[in-house]
């Protein structure tokens, strides 16, 4: 199901709670995300549970081919940093920050399955603005 878009950045302030591993609610927020991202595909590549109003540790991420979706995602590892500008679906305007080229993420995927894997260049920027959301960081 497509969701409204949080815009409210004191809401987007509070951290994520962990997914539940093979939790129907979690997976039903999971597929609301993919269903709110394919619907905001012209304006959006990355998104997370809070900015659809759940409170959760759950993304999701073009990555050109598909979009990807991430629960518990977390940067193992970063190299390389370099300062950037965003923008983002719940806020106006963009700002500076601070991203790392490559990175190292473990998270489940859409079948619970842990995975860990490694990033580079824009995919790797989307995660880790995606897991800022879910850490409660504004950027």
């Amino acid at each position: 199901m497509i969701r409204e878009i949080v815009h409210s950045p004191m809401l987007l302030r509070v951290p994520s709670e962990p997914a539940i591993l093979g939790s129907a609610e979690d997976r039903e927020i999971g597929h609301d995300l993919l269903d709110t991202l394919a619907a905001n595909a012209e304006r959006c590549v990355g998104m997370a549970a809070n900015m659809i109003g759940a409170r959760r540790r759950i993304i999701v991420v073009n990555n050109g081919a598909r979009n990807m979706l991430m629960y518990n995602p977390e940067i193992l590892e970063g190299v390389g940093t370099y300062e950037t500008e965003e923008g983002c679906l719940s806020l106006e305007g963009t700002r500076p920050c601070t991203r790392y080229r490559r990175i190292k993420v473990r998270y489940l995927d859409d079948s619970w399955n842990e995975r860990t894997i490694t990033f580079t260049g824009f995919v790797a920027e989307i995660i880790q603005h995606e897991i800022d959301h879910c850490n409660g960081v504004v950027i």
